[in-house]
C-alpha cells in the first residue's frame, strides 16, 4: 500500500533562479510562508527551520540542494506537541524552466502515512503557500493573512478522521488490484490484509456512512471467497446483506449483497439456496442504468434458472 502524499504543481512567471530565492531566502519566505523564515546553509546533512520570531515551527535536515532546480529536506513540526510526536515525513521542491519567462514548480509532501495530523495541517497549507508565493514574486503581494483564514475554519476538520479516510480509500482500491491478480498463496494473504486495513479505516473516516461499513464487509466476503474461505465469506456476506437491510439500503448495495450470499452458498455447497440468493439479486431495480450495465456484466455468470 502506498504511503500517504500530497502532490502540487503551480506555474510561476518567473526564471527558476527567482523561484529558488523565494524558497530559500529568510526575508521571502517571511512574506508568504505563514510570516516564517527559512534558516539552512543548503549543505547536505546540514540542518535546515521555519522560524517565527523566536520560536521554531518546522525542523529537518537537507538531503539534497541543487540550486535552482531541486531542494530535498526532512520535514517535522516542532512547536505543537501533538505534531512533535509524529516521524518526520520529506518534502521536495522541483523547478524547472516552462517556457519564456515561466517556470513550474512541483512540490511533494510524502512519508506521512504514519502522521495523521501532520498530513491534515499540510493538506491545504501547501496549496496556500504555492499560491501565496506566485502572488507575491509576479505581483510583489502575497495573499491575505492565513492566520485569519484558519480562524475562520477554526473546529471544521477532523483531521485523524480525514486521514483515516484517505487510508480507506487507498486500502480498497489496492485490495481490488489484487482480486484482480492472480491467484497464489501470497496474493490472496495481501489482499485479505488491504481487505481488512479498509474496513479498519473506514470504520474511523471522516464522512463515513453506512455504505462505507456495508461495502466494507463486501469486500471481505469476496476476498475470502476467492481465497478460499466460503465460511467466512458466508458471514461476511450475511453481515453485509444485515447492513443493508438494518440501513435502508437498497439498489446496487443489495444487489451486490445478495450476489456475494448466493456465491458464498453455492461454494458451501447450498445449491438450492444459493439459487434463490441468485435470482433475488437479480430482481433487485437499479435506478442508474450505467450501473445497471455494470450488475449485469458483473452478474453475467450466474446459474441459469
Amino acid at each position: 500500500m502506498a504511503a500517504t502524499a500530497h502532490l502540487y504543481q503551480i506555474f510561476i512567471r518567473a526564471t527558476p533562479d527567482e523561484v529558488w530565492q523565494a524558497i530559500t531566502d529568510p526575508t521571502w519566505t517571511a512574506r508568504y510562508f505563514h510570516g516564517t523564515a527559512f534558516h539552512s546553509s543548503l549543505q547536505p546533512g546540514s540542518p535546515m527551520g521555519y522560524t517565527l520570531d523566536d520560536r521554531t515551527v518546522v525542523t529537518g535536515t537537507v538531503e539534497v540542494a541543487e540550486p535552482p532546480h531541486r531542494l530535498v529536506t526532512t520535514w517535522q513540526f516542532v512547536d505543537n506537541p501533538a505534531l512533535a510526536e509524529e516521524p518526520p515525513s520529506r518534502v521536495e521542491w522541483l523547478i524547472e524552466p516552462a517556457g519564456d519567462g515561466l517556470t513550474r514548480v512541483r512540490v511533494a509532501h510524502r512519508d506521512l502515512a504514519r502522521s495523521p495530523q501532520t498530513w491534515a495541517m499540510v493538506k491545504d497549507g501547501w496549496a496556500w503557500i504555492l499560491d501565496a508565493m506566485k502572488s507575491l514574486i509576479e505581483t510583489g503581494e502575497p495573499l491575505p493573512d492565513w492566520a485569519e483564514r484558519s480562524a475562520a475554519r477554526a473546529g471544521d476538520d477532523d483531521v485523524e478522521g480525514e486521514w483515516h479516510r484517505a487510508q480507506a480509500i487507498t486500502a480498497n482500491n489496492s485490495t481490488w488490484d489484487m482480486i484482480t491478480a492472480e491467484r497464489t498463496p501470497d496474493n490472496d494473504e495481501e489482499m485479505l490484509r488491504r481487505a481488512y486495513a479498509a474496513a479498519y479505516h473506514w470504520a474511523r473516516a471522516a464522512g463515513r456512512a453506512p455504505a462505507n461499513e456495508v461495502r466494507a464487509r463486501y469486500l471481505l466476503a469476496k476476498a475470502h471467497l476467492l481465497a478460499g474461505d466460503a465460511h467466512a465469506a458466508a458471514r461476511y456476506a450475511d453481515s453485509c446483506h444485515d447492513g443493508c437491510v438494518e440501513h435502508g439500503l437498497a439498489d446496487f448495495d443489495l444487489a451486490y449483497a445478495l450476489e456475494m450470499q448466493a456465491r458464498s452458498a453455492l461454494a458451501l455447497g447450498e445449491t438450492a439456496r444459493g439459487h434463490a440468493l441468485w435470482a433475488q439479486a437479480k430482481a433487485v431495480p437499479i435506478a442508474d442504468p450505467e450501473d445497471q450495465a455494470i450488475v449485469d456484466a458483473d452478474f453475467a455468470d450466474a446459474p441459469a434458472g
